[in-house]
């Protein structure tokens, strides 16, 4: 027998909130596959990548679309932004929310995160929380410029809070030497002290700062085995 399905207290609101990572975050998916067995997310919120997956997971994706949609040999086309934009656009089209949904953007040049909630999102959301500074054009939305949701923050807990989040299941992927050294240069904006968080990330280093950039099937296929190997190790620190 599996162990025992996750139960929360509806006055205990638990968001399942997902990093940033780049193809990294193919990671996420295999984690996934193992927590939707056992617990119901009553929100959920992602930064750049991480509010891709988000974004379907919400929308009733199953794990074996995500898996697809990561083993797609045309995400090795989305480090260019006509690539971006369209997926951005499939992604929208294919997919919408069926439960709260938040990702982050952040203003150009002012530095500043936002929030994107559920029926205010549209493709150029998506596309703009994926928008890596340097690497892409900031997406311009409304009379205003946005770039990647996760440069202020990968792992958006406060979103999760402001969203009215008591708990947080936080699937990180971004754990290696040089993301660490970014939160130290840049810190990121933090939750308060009541919002009671498992972080769940990876066993193994994922890969290197290149491997980020670069899609590759094996790789993201070895990145989802061991998201389910991390998935299951942690269903047993996910306590009621």
């Amino acid at each position: 027998m599996g162990p025992p399905p996750l139960r929360y207290s509806r006055l205990m609101p638990t968001a399942l909130v997902l990093s940033a990572g780049g193809m990294f975050a193919a990671w996420e998916i295999g984690v996934w596959k193992v927590l939707r067995e056992h617990f119901t997310p009553d929100l959920i919120v992602g930064a750049s990548a991480g509010a891709w997956n988000g974004w379907a997971i919400a929308g009733g994706a199953t794990p074996e679309e995500l898996v697809r949609e990561w083993l797609d040999p045309s995400t090795a086309t989305l480090m260019r932004s006509a690539p971006l934009h369209a997926k951005a656009r499939r992604l929208f089209e294919c997919y919408q929310p069926r439960v709260p949904f938040g990702l982050t953007v952040v203003e150009a040049p002012r530095l500043r995160s936002h929030i994107v909630r559920g029926p205010e999102i549209g493709w150029q959301h998506l596309a703009a929380t994926c928008s890596i500074p340097v690497v892409f054009p900031p997406v311009r939305i409304g009379g205003k410029f946005y770039v990647d949701g996760g440069f202020l923050g990968a792992l958006p807990l406060w979103v999760a809070e402001e969203m009215g989040a008591t708990r947080a299941i936080a699937i990180n992927c971004l754990t290696t030497w040089p993301f660490r050294l970014v939160r130290k240069v840049v810190p990121p904006r933090q939750p308060g002290a009541s919002l009671e968080v498992v972080r769940i990330e990876p066993s193994t280093a994922l890969g290197s700062l290149r491997d980020t950039f670069h899609w590759s099937a094996a790789n993201t296929r070895r990145w989802i085995a061991l998201g389910e190997l991390d998935g299951k190790r942690a269903l047993a620190s996910i306590t009621m």
